[in-house]
């Protein structure tokens, strides 16, 4: 028997009533610690009245592709601009790769004909040709590309020494012999050809020369047809509406393509130029003419059927070539590959 002596009766069922009620207590209103609650899902989330609506992909304004300065169409500005002299003489024609230049200069030569400066920069031929030797007046002509790519035979020594000179990375058949062929199909020299997107390596992307595109402006004058003239060549242009484009004609023949489509212009540019003979001579001892794209002089340019009346000019090797209408506004040309005929005064 404990020091406490014996517990009442009564004293023994209070404590048991007391105990069982805080038990039962306990079990009813459950555990005392909480629960987390877990997080309601984003999409039940109200937004903010503060926070921008999102804007749909659709509707979020692209940036205009950019644009070729020799032909107004989209392009890619990072590749090379590669020059190439191609043959115009009667038995080197059909040519190849024509169709694809941007851009045509048609040049006065030797004995009254006309040699070709293709430039390719937005579409590269696999093949090009036949090439020819370059002339003083390609120099001059591309001394505001930049630094372009030049593909040609070969040159006199003098012209060789401009070209050393130029501002023109000398892809020629001279420092580039693997990169050329000959087609024995045809006769020599007027059987060259050059394997241009191996030529175009090398040479730097394209500036801007001058040219203008956009919508044509007021005044023009319908015209189908007309030519030029050289001692040796006649060079055609005849406006064929079903394509919105210019063709070509060489001494009263289409001038057409090896293959595929023949070669078309949505510009062609009459140029006219001072020509005057160098000291250099050609093979057959006929004195070469230099054809002066610096300086200024009168233009017509011709697009979308009609003819435009203007001027040009260039004051320096390095500048753009400005084309402007009589009045002083700018002479736009039509987007798509421009064809700039060089018409001696």
């Amino acid at each position: 028997m404990s020091r406490w002596g014996r517990v009442p009766r009564t004293l023994v069922l209070v404590l048991v009533s007391m105990v069982l009620a805080m038990v039962l207590s306990h079990c009813m209103s459950g555990p005392q610690t909480s629960s987390p609650v877990p997080p309601l899902p984003v999409s039940r989330i109200p937004p903010s009245p503060l926070a921008p609506s999102p804007i749909p992909s659709s509707a979020v304004p692209s940036s205009p592709p950019p644009v070729s300065p020799f032909t107004g169409l989209p392009t890619d500005l990072g590749a090379p601009v590669l020059g190439v002299k191609i043959d115009n003489s009667p038995v080197a024609r059909p040519q190849t790769g024509l169709a694809l230049a941007d851009l045509v200069y048609v040049e006065p030569v030797e004995g009254g004909l006309s040699r070709l400066l293709a430039v390719y920069q937005s579409q590269v031929p696999s093949v090009v040709g036949p090439v020819r030797s370059t002339r003083a007046s390609d120099l001059e002509l591309l001394a505001n590309f930049g630094h372009p790519a030049l593909a040609f035979s070969g040159a006199a020594s003098q012209v060789g020494a401009l070209v050393a000179r130029a501002p023109v990375l000398d892809v020629s058949a001279l420092t580039r012999p693997g990169d050329y062929y000959r087609d024995w199909r045809r006769p020599m020299p007027h059987n060259l050809y050059g394997e241009a997107k191996a030529l175009c390596q090398g040479g730097m992307p394209p500036r801007d020369i001058g040219f203008r595109f956009g919508p044509a402006p007021p005044g023009g004058r319908p015209v189908l047809e007309t030519e030029v003239r050289y001692p040796g060549t006649v060079i055609g242009i005849q406006w064929v509406p079903a394509e919105a484009r210019w063709v070509i004609s060489m001494d009263g023949a289409p001038l057409t393509a090896t293959s595929g489509p023949r070669p078309t212009a949505a510009t062609v540019v009459l140029q006219r130029v001072r020509v005057r003979d160098t000291a250099v001579r050609d093979a057959a001892g006929s004195l070469s003419p230099f054809a002066a794209t610096v300086g200024a002089g009168d233009a017509v340019v011709l697009r979308d059927g009609l003819a435009f009346s203007g001027s040009w000019s260039r004051p320096t090797p390095e500048a753009i070539t400005v084309f402007t209408l009589l009045d002083g506004s700018p002479l736009t040309f039509a987007p798509g590959p421009v064809w700039v005929v060089l018409v001696p005064t």
